[in-house]
């Protein structure tokens, strides 16, 4: 298994279906270039190619052979994501993919593919649509394609990879009952299980480390997963009974600004735009019935947004400066802006989040990010 993962690589790279595709187009590419690939296209004029900039999801856009491939890729995609539980790191895999599609067959920026390139390019594109395809079919896959230190370590070792794959079922099977909003809660309670479980077993930030020099984890990311199935068993099918009873942290700690951003996150429908990646408390400062916590938030991009928007400030606390990468909090959401941030991009915030000693621990008492100490937009383009 794990020869495998290292074999497997190279395949993190996921498509973006057309449907998205299309949702991320911006603007029209140069008169020019529309009548010079259009000739090639037979739905070019039907599906109003001309206002999508990308070359590669014009060609998507405009060609019947790409159109039908890139629909039994998404219907492949989108039944990877009904069987994972925290659907969001597959989403950012899928925007990574669509970032590096177009360079693997040899699109550059926003250059017009040329009509004497126009067989070689397609030919390249229906391949590597077809092959994803066929890739996201295989459930091996959600393992294999692990991005972090434990999924790699729970894709290595059978007994664990068998564990997940249990309590994914279980997860998924509670959340089914959920009305959409809840079931927008419990997915962000699922995630900050899985970011608490990382911080446990001190997982966080090794995605390069060497799996043998990480084998001391595997005990600790077996007791998670036992633990977790367990309390799912003994809630016998009630979602209510595992999702959204925590409402206060143990300590005022990293713990308990994840339990706050994420119920922020979820309230605001984030998950949509954004995920949160890492956690941090870099300072507090606590009394017996009081606490002061100033905690770093990273979060990566899914989908765009403007850099001044409601996304923006709901989901980041802040508008932000597209040409320094800062906030900007002298905006607002009337100060609306063309510049948005693309998929991938990584922003992370500091900000101060107040706690209250209750009966059943630390009670967070923000409802929302803003307003952030500080912070910075890094990564992508």
């Amino acid at each position: 298994m794990a020869a495998g993962f290292a074999g497997a690589t190279g395949m993190r790279f996921i498509v973006l279906s057309v449907l998205a595709l299309l949702a991320f187009a911006a603007a029209p590419a140069s008169a020019q270039s529309d009548r010079t690939i259009a000739d090639r296209l037979p739905l070019f004029a039907k599906n109003n190619c001309q206002q999508i900039r990308d070359p590669g999801n014009q060609l998507f856009c405009g060609d019947t052979e790409l159109a039908a491939a890139a629909a039994k890729l998404s219907t492949a995609n989108e039944a990877r994501l009904a069987r994972l539980p925290d659907r969001l790191p597959a989403i950012e895999e899928n925007a990574i993919w669509g970032r590096q599609r177009n360079l693997s067959c040899a699109i550059v920026g926003q250059t017009a593919v040329r009509t004497d390139d126009f067989d070689q390019v397609k030919a390249c594109l229906l391949k590597v649509t077809e092959e994803r395809a066929a890739i996201l079919q295989d459930p091996d896959f959600d393992c294999l394609a692990a991005n972090t230190a434990a999924g790699a370590l729970i894709c290595a070792d059978p007994s664990l990879a068998l564990a997940e794959t249990e309590l994914n079922g279980q997860v998924l099977g509670l959340i089914g009952k959920l009305d959409p909003t809840a079931a927008r809660f419990a997915f962000a309670e699922y995630g900050r299980w899985t970011r608490e479980r990382d911080r446990k077993c001190n997982l966080v930030g090794k995605e390069n480390v060497p799996l043998q020099e990480l084998e001391s984890a595997e005990d600790c990311l077996a007791d998670y997963l036992t633990r977790k199935t367990d309390e799912i068993r003994t809630a016998k099918g009630d979602p209510k009974k595992v999702f959204g009873r925590q409402v206060a942290a143990h300590s005022p700690d990293t713990d308990a600004v994840d339990f706050c951003a994420a119920r922020i996150h979820a309230t605001n429908s984030c998950g949509n735009f954004l995920r949160i990646n890492r956690v941090y408390a870099v300072d507090s400062q606590v009394t017996d019935r009081e606490a002061q916590v100033t905690g770093e938030i990273e979060m990566v991009v899914l989908a765009p947004f403007t850099t001044c928007s409601k996304v923006a400030s709901g989901c980041t606390g802040t508008c932000w400066d597209a040409r320094t990468g800062r906030p900007q909090p002298g905006a607002n959401n009337k100060e609306r802006s063309a510049d948005a941030f693309n998929v991938t991009r990584r922003l992370r915030i500091q900000r101060t989040f107040a706690f209250v000693k209750a009966a059943d621990g630390w009670r967070c008492r923000e409802d929302e990010l803003a307003p952030v100490n500080s912070g910075n937009a890094s990564g992508g383009s």
